[in-house]
């Protein structure tokens, strides 16, 4: 699978803002996804990810009750709603893919999936 993120900008804290994340395949919906993000001089880490049917869902502690993710697997889709953004979210947003037909899960390793878009930056100024 092949992944494009896009919708990233600048925004002001306390703003809403909408992460697209395009895939390619007709497996789509075999793919358990992932939001993820990297902030300058830090490692990346897991924000947010999607069990293939979309019936799960799990959230980094820091966006839980803020940032929603949600996919369309007729669409091959996958979105990350986030409110109430905060100067921390400032960061570089990946969407990332694992096969998940054996086991599906959630993981927040960024080990545990080999499939990752090219990243789209988000700023957020307070």
């Amino acid at each position: 699978v092949q992944l494009q993120a896009s919708g990233g900008g600048l925004v002001q804290a306390g703003d809403s803002s909408r992460l697209s994340c395009a895939a390619s395949g007709r497996t789509f919906g075999n793919y358990a996804l992932g939001w993820f993000r990297q902030a300058p001089g830090k490692e990346r880490e897991f924000v947010a990810g999607i069990t293939k049917s979309g019936s799960n869902t799990h959230y980094a502690d820091s966006v839980k009750d803020r940032f929603t993710i949600s996919r369309d697997n007729a669409k091959n889709m996958v979105w990350l709603q986030m409110n109430s953004l905060k100067s921390e979210d400032t960061a570089v947003y990946y969407c990332a893919a694992y096969n998940a037909v054996v086991i599906n899960r959630i993981p927040t390793a960024v080990g545990s999936y080999p499939y990752w878009g090219q990243g789209t930056q988000v700023t957020v100024s307070s």
